[in-house]
């Protein structure tokens, strides 16, 4: 099935998020005591302040700071990021690229863990901004078959789903080389908050596009890219 998988036809993508407020005390009250009452579920040892970093991974108290795509095309890989300090504006900027170009029948969307978080996560935040929701995302009433998103984590799964496999795991299984990363996603709301370096983290999502193709490709039993053949625009 993964064969006749014409790659050009997919969008490979990762999002990189941060906790919506710098901190615990500049949340909004009203959202603070949601986030209080969300705490009690995660955990029973820790207050809300204390797991206040694990915010950025909800969309309900998170935002979106970096898109990367990446396109597979003439034996290369294209890759281009959509980022910046203003959430709705990157967003309607990914949406019009959707709605522009992957439109098609034959589109596809392929994430690592993209079903469980970058597709909702991606929707969600469309919703709160009021951007209207691209083909590809609006997949409310469609039967799995009309569902045109890929997860490469849901792939290597083979109706198995009791567990997470990572993208790190997968990769030294599969002797798929990974550049080198100086930050993990434990670390970018720092990198972002404290260190104001945002083009720090865009290049980390970047690295994570390029690594998702590998791994596709090495599902369909194909070459890899070589590190020569990956564009930036």
């Amino acid at each position: 099935m993964l064969s006749s998988i014409n790659i050009s036809n997919i969008l490979f993508l990762d999002i990189e998020t941060i906790p919506h407020w710098e901190n615990f005390g500049a949340m909004p009250e009203n959202f603070r005591k949601l986030w209080e009452h969300k705490a009690t579920k995660l955990s029973s040892t820790k207050t809300a302040e204390e797991i206040y970093e694990q915010a950025g991974i909800y969309a309900e108290f998170g935002t979106i700071i970096c898109i990367s795509v990446g396109v597979v095309a003439n034996g290369g890989l294209k890759i281009k990021s959509f980022f910046g300090h203003d959430e709705r504006q990157l967003l309607t900027e990914f949406a019009a690229m959707l709605n522009t170009h992957f439109n098609k029948e034959s589109s596809l969307l392929c994430a690592h863990n993209g079903k469980e978080f970058d597709f909702p996560y991606i929707a969600r935040r469309m919703v709160v901004n009021r951007i209207e929701l691209p083909a590809l995302l609006d997949v409310a009433g469609k039967k799995p078959w009309e569902v045109k998103l890929l997860d490469t984590m849901d792939l290597w799964r083979f109706g198995d789903y009791k567990a997470y496999t990572s993208l790190a795991l997968l990769c030294a299984l599969l002797d798929i080389p990974t550049p080198k990363n100086d930050i993990s996603g434990a670390d970018v709301a720092r990198v972002y908050w404290k260190e104001k370096d945002l083009q720090r983290i865009v290049t980390y999502c970047q690295k994570d596009v390029i690594t998702i193709v590998q791994l596709f490709l090495r599902y369909q039993n194909k070459e890899m890219i070589a590190e020569d053949r990956v564009f930036f625009s």
